[in-house]
């Protein structure tokens, strides 16, 4: 777990629940659900904007 990065996340009272639901629905936890929201969104921008190159973090 070494390279999993954590932080807050603000966000409304209602999109929380919404996710709570959609992950309850797929026997996920919320925090699954997030991460797989967040890939379905870069797939999608990196299928209209090419690759997003990222730098090794050497820390």
């Amino acid at each position: 777990m070494k390279n999993l990065y954590r932080f807050t996340l603000r966000i409304p009272k209602s999109l929380q629940q919404k996710i709570k639901f959609t992950a309850d629905f797929n026997c996920r936890s919320q925090n699954k659900e997030f991460e797989i929201a967040v890939k379905r969104y870069i797939n999608d921008f990196e299928r209209l904007y090419g690759t997003i190159e990222i730098k090794e973090d050497k820390s």
